[in-house]
Parts: structure tokens; sequence; C-alpha cells
């Protein structure tokens, strides 16, 4: 087997292990508003007073794919990957949740497991529902990571992010397909149609000038769904914003780029931990 095959065979198993603990993480489950929600957590011990790191997936995606990125981390931090309610291994909710619903889910997980004031890293659609709740629920955000934040403003419209998404496929670890198709599953069609409508109807651009907390903006070199211009204004929008580009990354750099992503994230992390312990 190739250095390549190899790696993406660790990828795979790492994305779709829970709910069976490994070395390294396990799977547990907090009852949020009457709902099930599953995280997978690590297990390594930190020092006291980590910052608690989230991490919020896409549309009806779920975990799985995060897991890659949460490895990297999870030597320095306490990191969680969440699935939200109606996605992956959580619950259903009972209908089809909006943006600030999915958010307001979200920080009742953070205050019910004791993870505020946590650093949430979100990955496209994630990236609303974090903004969202960094809005909102400032207390419980102590920084924000945007991998690759939607909805852009010039291309909110559903064929042209579909042709989007098309191009971007053929920069992605192929061996997310499966697992993206598992996820797509566990959502259901009309669950993932719902919360893409919802999706393009959330103006995040409208929501990043009131976010408080600093804030890291990143986007895949290669990839067409975020471009640099929508990048740019997004970190610009941001009153402590800043943006980094992934070298050679398509939109899933969380799965498809995780050394490159978290050479960008950590010493991010670091310098915001560093700000707290002063």
């Amino acid at each position: 087997m190739s250095d390549t095959a190899g790696r993406r065979c660790e990828k795979y198993v790492l994305a779709t292990r829970a709910p069976h603990a490994d070395r390294d993480f396990e799977s547990h489950w907090t009852s949020v508003r009457g709902v099930r929600v599953h995280s997978r957590q690590s297990r390594a011990p930190v020092s006291p007073g980590a910052l608690p790191v989230v991490l919020v997936h896409g549309l009806a995606v779920s975990h799985r794919y995060l897991m890659p990125l949460a490895a990297r981390l999870s030597s320095s931090y306490p990191v969680s990957a969440v699935d939200l309610p109606g996605f992956g291994l959580s619950g259903e909710p009972g209908h089809v949740l909006d943006v600030a619903e999915l958010a307001d889910w979200l920080a009742d997980w953070l205050v019910t497991t004791g993870r505020a004031s946590a650093a949430l890293i979100g990955n496209s659609f994630g990236c609303q529902v974090a903004v969202d709740l960094a809005v909102r629920h400032p207390e419980l955000v102590r920084c924000l990571v945007l991998v690759g934040p939607t909805m852009d403003p010039w291309a909110r419209g559903a064929a042209r992010q579909a042709l989007r998404w098309l191009r971007n496929l053929r920069h992605e670890d192929p061996v997310q397909l499966p697992i993206i198709l598992r996820d797509l599953r566990d959502a259901g069609i009309d669950r993932a149609l719902g919360t893409l409508r919802i999706a393009l109807r959330d103006p995040i651009e409208r929501k990043l000038p009131a976010v408080s907390a600093p804030t890291l903006v990143t986007r895949g070199a290669v990839e067409p769904v975020v471009p640099q211009r929508w990048a740019a204004q997004a970190a610009d929008l941001l009153p402590r914003g800043e943006l980094a580009v992934v070298p050679g990354s398509p939109h899933n750099a969380n799965y498809s780029a995780t050394h490159e992503l978290a050479v960008l994230v950590l010493p991010f992390l670091r310098r915001v931990s560093a700000v707290d312990s002063e």
C-alpha cells in the first residue's frame, strides 16, 4: 500500500469509528431539549483550564468528516465534534431546524457539557451556525475558526451553489464520498434539502460585524465554493477577523487538507489561549 493510500485508509477508519471508542476518542450522548445529541470527544489528558475546542459540521453531513482535524488538535486541546440534532448519530428534533434553532441547540449543549467558553471551528454551513451562536450567545464563545464560510452573497442561489460544489468535488479526497453518502442517509433527503433552503436564506454577512470574538477565516486555495473575494470580505466585516488561505486545499480542508489547515489553526488557538492566561 502506498503512503497516500495508507493515509486515506487511516482517515476513513478515524471518520467512521463511532460509536466505538478507540485510543483517542469516544462517543458521548447528552440530552438537550429532550433529544440525544451525539459528540465524539477526545480522551487525551490536557492541562487544567485548556481551551475547549468544538467542531461544527456542514450541510447534510456529521462529525465524521471532521475527525481528521479533531485528531490533529486533540494533543493540545480537549476536542469535541458534535452531531447537530437530526444529523449523524444524534436524535430527531421533530422538524428541520433553522440556523437560529441549531445555534440555540448547540448553545444548550455547550452549557450542559461545561464547554463554554469554547473555540468553535465550523466548516461550510457549520460556520453559519457558529456565527449565529457567537452573535446571540457571545458569553459561550471564546473564538471562532470559519473554514470555508457559506453562503457567498454573490452566489445565493441553489443552481450556482450546486455548480460550485460540482467543480469542488474533483479536488476533494475521493474517500470522503462514502462518508458523505452515509451522512446523507442519516440526515435524509428532506432534511438535507430543507437545510439547504435555510442556509441560502441566512444573511451571514449581516451578522459578522456583530461577532465580538477573535475569528480566523480560512478558504482552500483551489476551492470554488468560497472565492477569495467573499473570504476577504467576511474577514473584513469581522471586528477582530483575520484571513488565511489553506495551500492546495478544496472546500473541506478539515478532511482533505488536514495538516495544512491545522498549521494555521493551532497558532491562532495558542494566541487566544495566551491572551486568556494573561
